[in-house]
């Protein structure tokens, strides 16, 4: 049991790891904080690019898998996502900017991998959350 938790953490990690990578090198994105945590809430990636902050969900598999990663960015995560999002503007005193909520999928098969980028994934109503919290 300990084994299969520590290969879903390194897949994890290693995932999040090449998405940072990507976002950098491939999407133009400065990263602004990683794994950041608030109570029981967690932002992947946060990122700044020219077209505003990036909250990031990142999602690795090893294939063969039965869904593309992606798919398991189900309600309840979008909305933990946009919680989180609201505190770390907050948090970090910013209150007027362009926000996307993105996913990147990492499937990893062998030696090799396959990194999927999702930019504006979902967009938020956010009228539904407390923003006040």
């Amino acid at each position: 049991m300990a084994d299969k938790q520590n290969h879903r953490s390194r897949v994890g990690r290693s995932g999040e790891d090449l998405a940072a990578a990507y976002l950098v090198s491939e999407a133009g994105h400065a990263i602004l904080s990683r794994n950041w945590r608030t109570g029981h809430l967690e932002l992947d990636i946060v990122s700044m690019a020219a077209d505003g902050i990036h909250f990031v969900e990142v999602k690795s598999r090893v294939f063969p898998m039965e869904a593309e990663p992606q798919e398991s960015v189900d309600a309840s995560k979008r909305r933990k996502m946009v919680s989180a999002a609201i505190k770390w503007l907050k948090k970090n005193g910013i209150d007027d900017a362009e926000c996307s909520f993105d996913v990147v999928s990492v499937v990893f098969k062998g030696d090799e991998y396959r990194i999927d980028y999702f930019p504006q994934a979902f967009i938020p109503i956010i009228d539904s959350y407390n923003i006040n919290r």
